[in-house]
């Protein structure tokens, strides 16, 4: 009977998780693509682009100092998880005059962690406004040019996100005042891209060797 029961821990469970986590790559292994092709941050500041980087995208507006906690949650649930991978980046877009602010937020950000990967860039109101509509969402941009929810943008430069979400249907962004939606599914979403990714390097570099 002991026998049994180590046999069944040491092979049978392992497997019956690979089967569980490899069936789960297969369900899952696609982010839907709900805004297609939507500007370049590139048009507002040339040194930042979201060509070929998998980009968290936020606005924290003219009144950053308020948004610090929203800043140091999404470093903490997301950026410190994922910062080490290649090509990822968080993007914020600040009104011009904001400068003294991000400082201290940059300032803050790189006590905790590398903030090498937080990329902020400023433009005019009505440049960020134009820059925001492209992303066709229906969460609203708010008069200080900033919103709480942030956006995963895919290296093509898509937004993606949830068609069916169990909350909200389509969810086009992810509230950082909310750790709970941080954990339980901004970091999932996450991991979905870019297990993606990696799996289309995987079969690419297996064609290139055939």
């Amino acid at each position: 009977m002991k026998k049994t029961f180590v046999l069944v821990v040491l092979f049978i469970l392992p497997l019956v998780a690979y089967i569980f986590f490899a069936s789960g790559v297969n369900n899952f292994g696609k982010l839907p693509t709900l805004t297609g092709n939507v500007d370049d941050v590139s048009t507002l500041d040339a040194s930042v682009t979201l060509n070929d980087k998998i980009t968290i995208l936020g606005f924290l507006g003219r009144n950053a100092a308020l948004k610090k906690g929203n800043a140091f949650n999404l470093n903490q649930k997301i950026y410190k998880r994922f910062y080490e991978f290649k090509d990822f980046q968080i993007v914020m877009v600040m009104p011009i005059g904001t400068d003294s602010v991000v400082q201290e937020i940059k300032n803050e950000l790189n006590n905790l962690t590398d903030a090498s990967n937080w990329k902020f860039i400023y433009a005019e109101d009505k440049d960020i406004l134009n820059f925001y509509n492209s992303l066709e969402t229906d969460v609203p941009l708010e008069g200080d040019m900033g919103t709480p929810y942030v956006f995963i943008i895919d290296k093509d430069k898509n937004l993606r996100g949830r068609k069916e979400d169990e909350d909200e249907g389509t969810k086009y962004g992810f509230n950082t005042s909310s750790v709970a939606e941080l954990n339980n599914k901004m970091e999932d979403d996450v991991k979905i891209i870019l297990a993606e990714y990696r799996l289309a390097l995987k079969k690419n570099n297996a064609k290139r060797s055939d």
